[in-house]
């Protein structure tokens, strides 16, 4: 849509306030607040198509200006994509001294519910006397039925527009004219970037779009593309362990896939784990670090020294006496230059601060060899330019006034041609080569949209240098104008005209928190290198066999996952898995379902059907298998209920596990029971009656401190445990008269609860049923020659409830894991300190102070333990809602009690003229003052320079002084 020229008035003005046209008061002073979010939408893909619009232009010639009555004026109706439109205005003003106009939806109150319509439109007064002076504003909007006209409220001051001599108003006549462009609304639950631009986005694992932003911008230098697919790589190499794989994977995903990239496998080639994906990187350093990496992964290959070619410049820092003859200079490369953003107003101004020369005089001057103390002149200028320039814009800042970084949201232009040889090549060395003409095209600005706590990121970006614009925003790409990629992100204040004049004179600005913090140019003269053509034959392949692997295992998974409601799993657990699962990985219940046999089975087959599969899966024949339910108990553990009934059995899969399945998930876990005859053959398992009870038995050995499953048998109701207890010694391999001792395992959450069993009593009266566990052993023997830890099953059982290995790691190492010791997670803190102080030989556990762990950063919390500070172990490992096993340990030079009550300072000395800075950290009680700690600083540095502060300042505390501060000389 072409727009036309506004005129050089229009242009001073400020921007208006995009509000629909409703009758604005004082009580509605608040109203157009809560429209400013509506007036720059914050992502354009969510109003703009990237097919070609419907445009249509109308003019509306109003006669009779003056003689207009009434408070509104509408325009006849004309219609544009399909849809009738007209235009609003207020000749007098919506209640303000502007001429008010708007787009309205003229049949709005016709339409069916919930419609609404996207439009980009400019609105205009035609300058009846010189057309280049007509007052002209555009905008966009997503028309419905709370918000059917759209437009600006203070189009023009009236005095303007009234005034014969401008041009506005000849004849009492005004010419209106409308410009609108519908755009087929988009729905980004079904929006295909790849269908819509050709491209595709990455995904963001949490925060790192910072990171997709940049990732996109050097896939779009078709010639690293081409390098990093040229970087030897082979089929046994792991994308997560291999930068240059992992980075070869991203881009062939990028360039061939049909939806947006995962970046999970390059990540992790980083060495980030889980947490470092939800925190936001300097961007700035992870350009270079990934260039530092795949600068040395390119060395001895044909790739070698792409990096170099691509992004590195040169510049001489020089100092130039002034008195004498005499020059220093010094060669420094380059990959990317910080430009300061404040005091600037464009990358020029930038690029003339850079090369400032500062002169070197008075208490400030230069030592040059042989010439002693000489007045100088001092700066940078530039040897060489890159093909590919990188400008980080320093938008982030430290504040040393309050003590924290900001953001510099300041209006910092930047051009679409950047000329680096302008005023004679005013930022090269006299030696730089002038054959080369350093004239840069924009190829993408990267943007942070928030402040300095977190923000967002996304890049507009040139794929093919063309007029063409694309926003990258994580998965989502969409076509955007050059406007939108330049102007709206140079930053600074947006000025609001004043609601109601007789209120507030003052226009209301607000700051523009999306601007640019990185720019790429690419220079006119390398860009048919550099855009070079990148195809399949330029990718090795193994890397096309792997990633067509990957595809075809990702289509399988989705299929699988198409179909699930197709198929049940059925989890099966048997004696062997009890057998193989307690006393190693569990020890209460029976058994951990998740590492038991799965079948996936279509629901509609019968279950017999089933039992057919089970039968050549484990050589068990179709009427030796009984299988049983399990049942989630309200006690929270988890046992074989029943088995299933023979009509049950005849029932489908899926049938069988509605009824069964409480929870309506996809699973269905059986307990498979075989018996077997004397040759050790599976038989028919016996009738149950209702007098059966099936019970587990598990058997404890103290001295090993040793919990195994040995068997299950059927008893009946009324009978007694001495009446099994010599098949209970056959089955723990003790003689027949062995005397034992029974335990019911009743639950284990929230605390252990094991039950002596009265061997006299019937199972029924000590409330037994199917599914219930009985551990059993030799009974201990008091004073025996044997010591043991726990003497029976339930001191056994909550020794395991509560044992707790904990890894422990040196503080200054906190990502090595130095020992670790079982401990119980009653231990106090005093059992706690006191086994580290004895695992590192230490006579004074408290000298040793501990801090716990962040399950989520995987990172030491801040703030260590305080002495005594917590009861328990658990306590120290509790984060929120997770447990951790990981403590960290320092030792400390006196014991923590004492340190507690003393005061620590860290004071960085920066050296006046040499690049050096010192740390001293100091102890003192807490209520000293700053003149104390000038005193101990003397006592660690006998040359230290002199701090002047006010005898106030010497008598603040140090808890009311700044931590950090720099020493001054005098």
């Amino acid at each position: 849509m072409t727009m036309m020229t506004p005129s050089p008035l229009e242009q001073q003005e400020d921007e208006e306030m995009l509000v629909p046209h409703q009758e604005l008061s004082t009580a509605d002073a608040a109203q157009p607040m809560e429209v400013v979010a509506q007036t720059e939408p914050t992502n354009t893909a969510e109003s703009q198509a990237p097919e070609d619009p419907q445009t249509s232009r109308f003019t509306w010639t109003i006669e009779n200006f003056t003689r207009v009555s009434g408070k509104k004026h509408y325009s006849d109706v004309f219609v544009v994509g399909g849809f009738k439109w007209r235009v609003l205005i207020f000749p007098k003003g919506n209640n303000v001294d502007h001429l008010s106009m708007y787009l309205d939806v003229a049949d709005s109150g016709n339409l069916p519910y919930g419609w609404s319509r996207y439009a980009q439109f400019s609105l205009a007064i035609v300058n009846q006397i010189h057309q280049k002076y007509t007052a002209r504003k555009d905008t966009q909007h997503q028309f419905n039925a709370r918000e059917s006209d759209w437009g600006f409220t203070s189009f023009m001051p009236l005095s303007e527009l009234y005034d014969p001599s401008r041009g506005y108003l000849v004849n009492d006549t005004v010419v209106v004219e409308a410009e609108v462009a519908v755009r087929k609304m988009i729905d980004y639950w079904t929006y295909d970037s790849k269908k819509e631009t050709g491209y595709v986005g990455l995904k963001n694992q949490g925060a790192t779009c910072y990171m997709n932003s940049l990732l996109q911008t050097l896939y779009h230098i078709p010639y690293f593309r081409k390098a990093v697919y040229h970087m030897p790589t082979t089929e046994n190499d792991m994308p997560s362990g291999s930068i240059p794989l992992a980075l070869q994977s991203l881009f062939y995903k990028l360039q061939y896939s049909d939806n947006s990239v995962a970046t999970k496998e390059l990540t992790k080639s980083f060495g980030w784990d889980t947490y470092d994906s939800f925190m936001q990187h300097d961007v700035q350093e992870l350009n270079r670090v990934l260039c530092e990496k795949l600068e040395d992964k390119m060395k001895g290959t044909v790739v070698e020294g792409t990096i170099e070619q691509l992004f590195e410049g040169h510049h001489i820092n020089y100092i130039e006496c002034i008195n004498v003859d005499y020059k220093s200079n010094r060669k420094e490369s380059f990959y990317d230059l910080q430009l300061d953003v404040k005091g600037c107003r464009d990358v020029y101004a930038s690029f003339d601060k850079y090369v400032e020369v500062e002169r070197l005089e008075g208490d400030n001057k230069y030592q040059a060899e042989q010439h002693g103390l000489q007045d100088a002149r001092k700066g940078v200028l530039f040897l060489d330019f890159p093909p590919v320039l990188q400008l980080q814009l320093k938008r982030f800042e430290y504040d040393y006034m309050r003590d924290t970084m900001v953001k510099i949201n300041d209006r910092y232009e930047f051009p679409l041609q950047l000329d680096l040889d302008k005023d004679d090549g005013k930022y090269l060395t006299p030696d730089a080569d002038r054959s080369i003409r350093n004239l840069y095209t924009l190829h993408s600005v990267l943007v942070h949209s928030g402040g300095v706590h977190g923000g967002h990121y996304y890049a507009f970006i040139r794929p093919t240098l063309s007029d063409q614009w694309y926003k990258f925003d994580d998965e989502r790409v969409t076509k955007e104008d050059t406007k939108k990629a330049l102007e709206e992100q140079y930053g600074g204040e947006e000025e609001l005209p004043q609601v109601n004049p007789g209120f507030n004179n003052t226009p209301f600005k607000f700051t523009k928190y999306s601007n640019a913090y990185m720019l790429v140019y690419i220079r006119e003269s390398d860009k048919e290198k550099i855009m070079c053509n990148v195809d399949e034959k330029d990718i090795a392949e193994h890397l096309r066999i792997r990633l067509k692997k990957e595809q075809e295992e990702k289509e399988h998974k989705k299929k699988e996952k198409a179909e699930a409601h197709l198929y049940t799993i059925i989890k099966v657990a048997r004696d062997e898995d009890l057998k193989e699962q307690i006393g190693k990985n569990i020890y209460f219940d029976l058994v951990d379902h998740e590492k038991v046999r799965n079948f996936r089975i279509q629901k509609q087959l019968p279950f017999n059907s089933f039992k057919e599969e089970v039968a050549k899966e484990y050589g068990i024949p179709v009427q030796s298998q009984r299988f049983w339910l399990w049942a989630k108990r309200q006690n929270h553990t988890y046992r074989p209920n029943r088995p299933l009934a023979p009509h049950e059995e005849a029932q489908s899969v899926g049938q069988l596990r509605e009824v069964s399945n409480k929870a309506h998930n996809a699973e269905l876990k059986l307990f498979l029971e075989v018996e077997l005859g004397l040759d050790l053959r599976p038989i028919r398992p016996p009738e149950k009656s209702k007098e059966d009870i099936l019970l587990f038995f598990k058997l404890y050995n103290p001295e090993k401190e040793e919990l195994r499953f040995v068997g299950r048998l059927f008893v009946k109701a009324l009978g007694k445990p001495s009446d099994i207890l010599t098949k209970l010694n056959e089955m723990a391999g003790f003689s027949p008269n062995e005397e034992i001792e029974l335990y019911e395992e009743i639950k284990f959450e929230p605390n252990v609860m094991c039950e002596h069993i009265d061997k006299k009593l019937s199972f029924r009266s000590s409330q037994l049923e199917d599914g219930d566990i009985i551990s059993f052993q030799k009974p201990s023997i008091p004073g025996g020659d044997t010591q043991v830890r726990y003497k029976d099953v339930p001191s056994f059982l909550e020794y395991v409830h509560n044992r707790q290995v904990v890894h422990f790691r040196c503080l200054e190492k906190p990502k090595e894991e130095e020992f670790c010791l079982e401990l119980s997670k009653l231990h106090t803190y005093d059992d706690v300190v006191e086994r580290v102080a004895r695992q590192l030989g230490l006579d004074d556990p408290s000298k040793v102070r501990l801090t716990s762990h962040n399950c989520y950063s995987q990172q030491p919390k801040p703030q260590p333990i305080r002495y005594r500070g917590v009861e328990h172990l658990l306590d120290m490992l509790v984060h929120y809602n997770q447990t951790s096993d990981i403590l960290y340990y320092e030792v400390l030079d006196i014991p923590l009690p004492e340190l507690q009550c003393l005061k620590t300072l860290k004071v960085a000395f920066h050296h006046a003229t040499k690049d050096e800075v010192v740390i001293h950290s100091i102890r003192l009680s807490k209520n000293s003052t700053i003149s104390d700690v000038i005193t101990d600083l003397k006592t660690k540095r006998s040359n230290y320079p002199i701090l002047i502060l006010s005898s106030a300042c010497l008598k603040f505390s140090t808890t009311r002084f700044i931590r950090y501060f720099h020493l001054m000389r005098r």
